[in-house]
């Protein structure tokens, strides 16, 4: 299923239906806020946003693992041991919208790299396993503005 970038209310309703929740005000809130995303958010960023709606950091949180244990959200740690979140967009083809992410490593601004394919060829000090698995890839350096 394709989401637009900006989903109406009853599109996030029957999003959050669809995959078996219960439409709730937080997760609706949460969701949306993650559908205009265009990088992860960490738990606190949505906090920070979410807050003047009235939810605590216990309803954000629980809200976010529910929508990542049904598919519509995925989890990533960026490799500084912050769990970020987005929206999983499906390109209608099957494919759950993985892709890289380049952290700065001055100033830890987050960007979404375009699809990039890597294959690992089987060879001396190859993990078997790294071959047969879906990996992620991170890329750390600095960013155009820290670099300049």
């Amino acid at each position: 299923m394709a989401y637009d970038l900006t989903p109406s209310l009853d599109e996030l309703k029957s999003i959050i239906r669809k995959a078996g929740l219960r439409s709730t005000s937080p997760r609706i809130a949460v969701l949306r806020r993650l559908s205009a995303a265009s990088t992860p958010i960490s738990h606190g960023e949505l906090v920070e946003v979410l807050a003047s709606d009235g939810m605590d950091r216990t309803t954000i949180y629980r809200n976010l693992v529910d929508l990542t244990e049904v598919g519509l959200v995925s989890r990533t740690d960026l490799g500084d041991h912050v769990w970020r979140f987005e929206l999983k967009r499906s390109k209608g083809n099957g494919d759950d919208s993985r892709h890289p992410h380049f952290t700065c490593s001055d100033c830890g601004a987050v960007s979404c790299l375009p699809e990039v394919t890597l294959k690992v060829k089987q060879g001396k000090g190859v993990p078997r396993a790294l071959t047969l698995q879906q990996v992620e890839i991170q890329l750390r350096g600095q960013c155009d503005a820290c670099a300049a």
